[in-house]
């Protein structure tokens, strides 16, 4: 059984897990604004518990291709008040920065997860997560910024190219003492990649489990869905199950979506039909359990 170490929970990844996106912020690709401020923030936290969501992942500045960085302030101030909240409903939290500032903060109330789009990356990133001694860590893999990251993206060769990136990040935590337990990788569907980029890593994807650590997708609603189907973002939530059923077939443990219900009801039929692992429900004690 594959167990990602993070701050208070053991999560058990024997089956996938689905992560449910909370943005703070009004000008995400998809959902800007719709959940800003904490009181609506936290309703759309426990509707996406309700809903199933094994994880919540908080995040207070779009990542999304052209996107200005926020100030450090202006996250804190959107994030701190619903992570205190969403770390009282009984699950792992995540927080979705870059910001070392933002991490050492987060960790400080009791975060469960750092998600970094930037692969730990910016100075002082690295030290903030190695000096926790246990929170669960996500690196992602992106060339280039997100405000430039979509004008002229390039590889000899997509998949090995975000292989080596992302080997070179677990050597590197590693060495300052950091459990490879505690590492998931995401190869950045949509950062810094063209649509036949994406989709050739999640024809690919099972290359990447070669490096020994679980894999978490984010296809959720992306444009290049949009770019195969047609479809506006609004309309992307058949495609944006179909990604993630298809992710998870190609070995992702942890699937990053919006639209947490109907991957969650997508995911028990296809273990009814034996195409996936039967795991543990959330709730189960062997689906998060606690290490404090």
């Amino acid at each position: 059984m594959t167990v990602w170490t993070t701050t208070r929970y053991g999560i058990d990844l024997a089956t996938p897990r689905v992560m449910g996106i909370v943005n703070i912020t009004p000008d995400s690709f998809s959902d800007g604004g719709r959940h800003a401020g904490t009181p609506a923030a936290l309703v759309h936290c426990e509707r996406l518990l309700k809903d199933g969501a094994d994880i919540l992942d908080i995040g207070g500045e779009s990542t999304r291709p052209g996107s200005d960085p926020v100030p450090v302030e202006e996250e804190l101030a959107r994030v701190l008040p619903v992570l205190r909240g969403a770390l009282t409903l009984g699950v792992p939290v995540s927080v979705d920065t870059v910001k070392p500032e933002v991490m050492r903060a987060a960790l400080d109330l009791g975060a469960d997860i750092v998600n970094d789009v930037n692969g730990l990356r910016q100075s002082g990133a690295m030290e903030a997560v190695a000096a926790h001694p246990s929170c669960g860590i996500c690196l992602m893999h992106m060339q280039g910024e997100p405000k430039s990251m979509q004008e002229h993206p390039h590889y000899d060769d997509v998949v090995a190219d975000v292989a080596r990136f992302l080997a070179e990040r677990i050597a590197t935590l590693t060495a300052r003492g950091v459990a490879r337990e505690r590492l998931t990788l995401d190869p950045g569907v949509g950062f810094g990649k063209t649509v036949a980029h994406n989709f050739e890593l999640l024809a690919r994807q099972r290359e990447l489990l070669a490096l020994g650590v679980p894999l978490l997708a984010g296809w959720s609603r992306k444009s290049s869905l949009g770019a195969v189907t047609g479809r506006p973002v609004e309309q992307r939530l058949a495609a944006s199950v179909a990604a993630a059923l298809a992710a998870a077939l190609q070995g992702a443990s942890i699937l990053r979506v919006h639209d947490v219900a109907e991957t969650v009801d997508a995911l028990k039929v296809w273990r009814a039909a034996g195409l996936l692992p039967a795991g543990t429900d959330r709730g189960s004690d062997q689906a998060s359990q606690s290490v404090r």
